[in-house]
């Protein structure tokens, strides 16, 4: 087949972004067509072992069998399937030209193409989740515990409705992330766990593996043990929909919180807020026109890659739909899975690089607090006055913040020069009166939550085998 070059090709994981030689060596060896061949070569090679366990054929046979697969090209079945219009009778044909007489009938032996193919398709994607997505993941949530470590006494003004509330530290904000993708670690890793495949012949009931076994099932299952899978209760002509399916929105939800972050740390970079940064590099250029501008691009990329993965889950979901036994309309449609996976991966490889190089500026952090930081003691104030028996201390507290805004003062000066407020202000102990005089001693149990959150994640990584 032509040598076609790199700039041709259309998808721009292929080109743009196939640059990242590390994450693409590694994607290349489960993701690639030349892998997705390989991993259905050993699946047509574990049902010739399955057959000489069970005394079908010979020892003899399946070490022949072994040689033939090991020396067959990706580029021959492409080649071969131009003839045959079909890519698993073409990967037979090609066993079969490279074995003995003998040999020939054994191969194939009593599989319909999707034994071959989803089997292989699980295995692969279990492999790649387990050799390169966890461990990404996991390198993503220590960076993120260890900088939760490191800011959780650091000062930051809550934002809800992009409107400052309350008090928080920006070490609680890193162990949000952390909670939330610690807990989509183990879903993926439950779901890849769960990728069934399947060796139950055309429409799923064994008819022609029980041509020669008692048991077909048991014949199944030593196939499966060979490539390191189970095999589902059920199956029609193909593995039923829901095992990838919920494996695949194991990895959408998970990018979801990955561009959650983005966003978040994004917005942390406009110019007027500029309490983090990421790392520019020196001949870095942030816009065509303007020079002086430092673009946060790493987090723009990883919510932009997002924003073309998620769509897929909905492909993903009318894959759930084949006709009767079988039909062919995922068939197209699930040959985008590597794509999917693609798009997460390369995007935790992203914010492994950022989370490596993380500015925080404190002060700046410092500065955005002091904004409003006499105006964020109305709610303390509020839940003070109702807990001594205030009629109405929202309202209350409400019109002292209006007329803080219009007179100059601050409210609480306002608390404390009304004579309306003077029963319940001799109501008040020392740490009440404290959390208004400082606004920044009103943190709740943000530091003693955010060790919780990085002692119990730091504990599972430890104790994970």
């Amino acid at each position: 087949m032509e040598n076609r070059d790199i700039f041709e090709n259309i998808n721009p994981f292929d080109h743009r972004y196939s640059y990242n030689k590390e994450i693409f060596a590694e994607l290349k060896e489960y993701l690639s067509e030349k892998a997705n061949i390989k991993y259905q070569l050993e699946v047509e090679l574990a049902l010739i072992k399955g057959l000489k366990i069970l005394g079908i054929c010979s020892e003899e046979i399946y070490n022949e069998v072994r040689e033939a697969i090991s020396t067959i090209t990706a580029e021959e079945a492409y080649i071969e399937e131009q003839k045959t219009k079909h890519n698993i009778r073409a990967l037979v044909n090609l066993i079969q030209k490279r074995v003995s007489k003998n040999a020939k009938p054994y191969i194939h032996l009593t599989a319909t193409s999707y034994d071959i193919v989803d089997t292989a398709n699980a295995l692969r994607y279990k492999d790649v989740t387990k050799d390169v997505i966890l461990v990404k993941l996991k390198e993503v949530i220590k960076l993120l515990s260890k900088l939760a470590e490191q800011e959780k006494d650091t000062i930051q003004i809550g934002r809800t409705h992009g409107q400052h509330a309350v008090p928080i530290t920006f070490g609680y904000v890193l162990a949000g992330y952390v909670e939330r993708l610690g807990l989509r670690y183990k879903e993926i890793e439950k779901k890849s766990e769960l990728l069934k495949g399947k060796f139950s012949g055309a429409c799923g009931t064994y008819n022609a593996s029980s041509l020669f076994f008692d048991d077909p099932v048991e014949f199944e299952n030593i196939i499966m043990d060979e490539l390191g899978l189970k095999a589902g209760d059920f199956s029609s002509q193909i593995v039923i929909a829901e095992y990838m399916t919920d494996y695949i929105h194991s990895l959408i939800s998970t990018f979801g919180v990955l561009a959650n972050f983005s966003d978040d740390m994004r917005n942390l970079q406009r110019t007027e807020i500029n309490e983090v940064g990421e790392y520019f590099s020196k001949d870095q250029i942030g816009s065509s026109t303007m020079p002086h501008k430092r673009n946060p691009i790493n987090y723009e990329n990883i919510k932009s890659t997002w924003k073309r993965t998620m769509p897929q889950m909905n492909t993903i979901y009318m894959d759930q739909i084949s006709e009767h036994q079988r039909d062919l309309s995922n068939s197209a449609s699930s040959r985008f899975i590597p794509d999917i996976i693609t798009g997460f991966t390369i995007s935790l490889q992203r914010l492994i690089k950022v989370l490596k190089k993380f500015g925080i500026d404190r002060q700046k952090m410092e500065e955005n607090f002091a904004l409003h930081s006499q105006m964020i003691i109305a709610e303390p104030l509020y839940i003070i006055l109702a807990s001594q028996g205030h009629p109405d201390a929202h309202e209350a507290v409400r019109k002292l913040t209006l007329e803080a805004e219009k007179s100059g003062k601050t409210p609480r000066e306002l608390f404390y020069l009304k004579d309306e407020f003077s029963l319940y202000r001799k109501k008040m102990d020392d740490y009440q009166k404290m959390i208004l005089e400082n606004p920044k001693k009103y943190l709740g149990a943000a530091k003693e939550r955010s060790q919780v959150i990085i002692n119990k994640w730091n504990k599972y990584f430890s104790e994970e085998r």
